[in-house]
């Protein structure tokens, strides 16, 4: 989960939780009064959304369909311009919020997102995985350094991407929302370690790319000494069965998503937990990034924070950003790399509003907390032989 959304979406499950076990002690009965109010309320706010949606339907209509003209465009290798992109911002709701039944019963709390704990008891309940943890964080981040570097990351793209991920003193196990321990700290989604991996990224890679770490353990297990060794063919068992769980389901990310949310792929996350699978795992998923921008012929590096564009708005939005000249990038809204629903649920998106904006943004994230402890340990990892 990245910095955009964490702070927002904590706030407002908080807020939704607390609603509803206000709302299960001693609802009182709605009086005609009441009723009367609610339904004068819901009439303008059904009238204020009906005359909204008249505006934001055929906006973001047309956002999918300049996208999906770009698409063919760039298959056909033809040029890019400014009329390929919807350039005026999206309408905003500015009516009355939508009002409450006093007569409806009360809403039940959301339901609890996965944590770490969870991701253990099903990696050892379904795979026989028992993550191997590090003995320290900086032996994780020496790891993760050389899995980085060997995939072609920089030292400045890792750093500035794992601050941005999972703040400057993020642990390996970091999880979305529970960066502080704090009582009232509730996970956000299943983002995990130093570049915030969802659930479903982790079934993905394994399904497309569980050879490659299966061909990592190998290696590791030919050099080493007993027990070392045994311990290396055990785990290599294990994500075995967890590979040949992620391709139960079609290579699509729906199908990955679904598939996440089983206790099965739950047990699959934990892999993120293991000090020879996780740095592997989490310098992929940039890796894979990176691996795009090649094949379209993209030469110079990529900023750190041009590749968060990729990690934030997908591969093929990001490369659409990216390769805009400057004046481009300060004209072309944001809204033309979301869908409405993540639009809509991302406030940096929407109030740094345009591709210069955003990408200003996420580096002056990045630099706020590139000087934390953690951060330079991670870009220490990267100066050992």
């Amino acid at each position: 989960m990245n910095a955009y959304f964490r702070t927002g979406i904590a706030l407002g499950l908080l807020l939704a939780a607390s609603a509803a076990l206000t709302g299960a002690s001693a609802q009182p009965a709605a009086t005609p009064q009441m009723m009367e109010d609610y339904r004068n309320k819901l009439a303008a706010y059904k009238l204020a959304r009906q005359k909204y949606e008249q505006e934001a339907e055929p906006y973001w209509r047309l956002v999918s369909e300049k996208r999906a003209a770009r698409y063919a465009k760039k298959r056909a290798n033809q040029q890019i311009s400014l009329s390929d992109y919807i350039l005026n911002q999206p309408p905003v709701y500015a009516g009355p919020p939508a009002p409450v039944d006093p007569a409806a019963p009360p809403k039940p709390p959301p339901r609890d997102i996965p944590v770490v704990a969870d991701f253990l008891r099903q990696a050892e309940a379904h795979f026989r995985f028992k993550p191997e943890p590090p003995t320290s964080e900086i032996e994780f981040k020496r790891a993760y350094a050389t899995a980085a570097a060997a995939a072609g990351i920089s030292k400045d793209q890792a750093v500035r991407i794992y601050v941005f991920e999972a703040g400057g003193d993020g642990g390996y196990d970091v999880q979305a929302g529970l960066e502080t321990p704090k009582p009232e700290a509730r996970a956000v989604s299943t983002a995990l370690g130093y570049n915030q991996l969802l659930s479903t990224n982790s079934v993905s890679l394994l399904a497309e790319k569980g050879e490659r770490f299966i061909l990592a353990l190998r290696a590791k297990a030919e050099s080493a000494s007993e027990p070392r060794r045994a311990a290396l063919e055990q785990k290599i068992a294990s994500l075995q069965r967890m590979i040949a769980a992620s391709r139960t389901v079609p290579v699509q990310w729906s199908e990955h998503e679904r598939l996440a949310r089983t206790p099965q792929g739950q047990g699959i996350h934990a892999i993120n937990l293991d000090i020879d699978i996780g740095p592997l795992v989490q310098a992929q998923k940039l890796m894979d990034s990176i691996n795009f921008m090649r094949q379209r012929k993209f030469a110079r590096p990529l900023s750190a924070a041009e590749l968060e564009m990729l990690n934030l708005t997908g591969d093929g939005n990001g490369y659409d950003m990216i390769i805009m000249t400057d004046a481009m990038r300060e004209q072309v809204p944001t809204s033309n790399f979301f869908q409405r629903n993540g639009y809509e649920r991302n406030p940096v998106a929407s109030q740094h509003n345009t591709v210069a904006k955003l990408i200003a943004r996420t580096d002056a994230i990045m630099d706020g907390e590139v000087g934390a402890q953690g951060a330079k340990d991670l870009a220490d990892a990267f100066k050992r032989p």
